[in-house]
């Protein structure tokens, strides 16, 4: 009987219509039909509408039609083959976007600079480092005004050598200098480590300046007034420098502990507990 009533309605229409009518004659609503197949209610209702293209791909909609059909015994293989017919396939989205010429001769153009900017920005620097150079300029030599011979004391001894001609080296002319000559200046104190060791440097004031664990190989200095007590760990790993000259740690050290104080005056003196 479900096949005449098949028979007689026109795909896709009948096929769910005839599915609509089995599930009303076995008397069965939407919602326990969709707890037998676990399927939803609303493919249930798309499925007896003849809307399979709202289901998915044509794979889908024949599975879901096979399963409903098996439920209610009702022969939907006829209508199977226009499933592919009906559901239509995803539309393919094309770009009819126009650009004007003159905005695409600008892209282009712009592109170009920007090409044209990065290789200035690449090959520049690279020219100037490989180009020849054209020869160092002479350098004029500079002295501390303090190293220019006196001006007086050479009149003198032109004039005691006057006897006999004096014939001096082509030298470059002096360019006077306001900077004094350089002298070696000595750390006021210093901290050299041969190994490994605990340090505590404190200012007069207390403040902690170097509290740290500090490894062979490094060094402190401190200016005068910045140091008023040290503490070393490991005293044999650390050379201490005052004033220029190798301070003798041992009567400030106890079991391989050193501490003394710096006074304002800059002397050193061992930490009276």
């Amino acid at each position: 009987m479900m096949q005449s009533v098949v028979g007689d309605m026109s795909p896709p229409q009948g096929c769910g219509e005839a599915l609509r009518l089995a599930r009303e004659q076995a008397g069965l609503s939407l919602q326990e039909v969709s707890q037998r197949l676990k399927m939803p209610a609303k493919v249930l209702q798309s499925l007896e509408a003849g809307q399979w293209d709202q289901l998915g791909g044509a794979v889908f909609v024949r599975g879901q039609l096979r399963s409903y059909g098996r439920l209610l015994k009702v022969d939907v293989e006829p209508f199977l083959q226009q499933a592919d017919a009906v559901v239509a396939a995803p539309a393919e989205l094309v770009s009819h976007t126009h650009t004007p010429r003159l905005q695409h001769a600008f892209e282009s153009f712009k592109r170009r600079a920007v090409y044209v900017v990065l290789t200035l920005v690449i090959v520049t620097p690279v020219w100037m480092a490989l180009r020849p150079a054209s020869g160092p300029a002479p350098e004029a030599a500079t002295a501390s005004l303090d190293d220019v011979p006196d001006a007086s004391r050479a009149g003198n001894e032109g004039q005691a050598d006057a006897s006999r001609p004096v014939t001096r080296p082509q030298a470059a002319p002096y360019v006077a200098s306001m900077a004094p000559s350089p002298r070696a200046t000595a750390s006021w104190l210093s901290l050299s480590f041969r190994g490994d060791s605990w340090v505590e440097v404190n200012a007069p004031d207390g403040r902690k300046v170097e509290h740290a664990l500090l490894r062979a190989g490094d060094e402190r200095r401190y200016a005068p007034g910045e140091v008023g007590r040290v503490k070393l760990g490991d005293a044999a790993a650390v050379e201490v420098q005052h004033a220029g000259s190798t301070v003798d740690l041992a009567p400030y050290q106890r079991a391989n502990v050193a501490r003394f104080t710096v006074s304002s005056e800059g002397s050193l003196a061992p930490v009276v507990d």
